[in-house]
């Protein structure tokens, strides 16, 4: 089981919000002194009016109280994308249903159709990473879990690689939608980041947590 903590959390977060928090501190600093020099070197027969100076300060103080604010909506997001991956720690070794690249190693790969309704007629289309039509296989017009064995349009084994599946559904001899193939792969490791938890999957498939569709034990 691997589980990567997310880039937000490590060593280096502490110490950007304390920079932070120190910049904060010296720009108020400086502008305290602007302030007071303004002051100092105000025309005595027209003063600058207070009600300048405190536009001046409520302008400054709302500046530094909103980057506060998103200081402490980063911290909370890490905290809460920390949360969710220790949550899918017990989805690592079982098998997820998502629309996703399949990873074809000649070991069958166990497909979910999902034709459109009263379609009458259903073709998986399977292309390589360079977007070529490798494969077209009909299939029973059914939401039956389909093994699919990885053969090309020769009736050959595929060569091990990264594929993209879809399906057509036809009704009457007219394609009616093209959707793209479910299929359930095992996840290897969960990793945190700044966008949210990702899952990888055998051949180095990488897909977003909120992707997964169905588990189901490895």
């Amino acid at each position: 089981m691997d589980i990567q903590p997310a880039t937000a959390n490590s060593p280096a977060a502490p110490r950007q919000a304390d920079a932070d928090a120190t910049k904060i501190t010296s720009d108020y600093s400086t502008f305290l002194r602007m302030l007071t020099t303004q002051l100092q070197n105000q025309d005595p027969l027209n003063p600058i009016e207070s009600s300048d100076y405190a536009v001046q300060l409520a302008t400054f103080s709302g500046v530094e109280q909103q980057t506060r604010t998103n200081q402490l909506l980063e911290a909370l997001a890490t905290q809460f994308n920390m949360l969710g991956m220790a949550q899918m720690a017990g989805w690592v070794g079982q098998e997820a249903r998502v629309d996703a690249p399949v990873w074809m190693d000649g070991d069958p790969v166990t497909l979910s159709p999902n034709p459109a309704t009263g379609a009458d007629r259903a073709v998986l289309v399977v292309k390589d990473s360079r977007g070529t039509v490798v494969a077209r296989q009909d299939l029973a017009p059914s939401t039956e879990p389909y093994l699919w064995t990885g053969l090309g349009i020769d009736g050959l084994p595929l060569r091990s690689g990264q594929y993209t599946l879809s399906l057509e559904s036809y009704r009457n001899d007219e394609m009616i939608s093209l959707t793209p193939m479910e299929h359930y792969a095992r996840i290897v490791e969960a990793q945190g980041g700044a966008t949210g938890t990702t899952l990888l999957l055998e051949g180095g498939v990488r897909v977003a947590a909120d992707k997964i569709t169905a588990l189901r034990g490895g």
